[in-house]
């Protein structure tokens, strides 16, 4: 499996890093631009990510924009909806207003921060990524 992490907090990220590396390769981004252009070049390559896990408050791009760019990439090139990247929208922000925001923007799935990674590795399950 080939995974991002988008994750601005260097704490989070290396944490998250070294958590999905069991999982598979691991490629991580520090802010929303680098995503979106980290994303288009391995599709580029013809190696797309399987799995991007996503933090939601990044500088320069949110997750939201980040998460609206890709879908718009895949309907754009016509990816079937089973072959699009699953998206882990993680976040300290669980109102249900932005649960709901995710989900409608078409996020695969919403993790809460701090992360439980029991929830995360059944969440991982639930979408046959392990």
């Amino acid at each position: 499996m080939k995974i991002l992490v988008v994750e601005d907090d260097f704490a989070s990220r290396k944490f998250m890093m070294n958590y999905m590396k069991k999982y598979g390769e691991c490629d991580g981004t520090v802010d929303g631009s680098e995503a979106v252009e980290a994303y288009m070049m391995a599709a580029e390559a013809e190696e797309p990510y399987d799995l991007i896990c996503l933090d939601v408050m990044m500088p320069v791009m949110d997750g939201y924009q980040v998460l609206k760019t890709i879908r718009e990439i895949e309907k754009q090139k016509g990816i079937p909806e089973e072959e699009r990247v699953k998206v882990i929208m993680m976040t300290a922000l669980n109102e249900g207003a932005n649960v709901k925001k995710a989900f409608e923007m078409e996020c695969t799935a919403y993790c809460a921060k701090p992360i439980d990674l029991k929830k995360l590795e059944s969440v991982l399950e639930k979408l046959e990524l392990i």
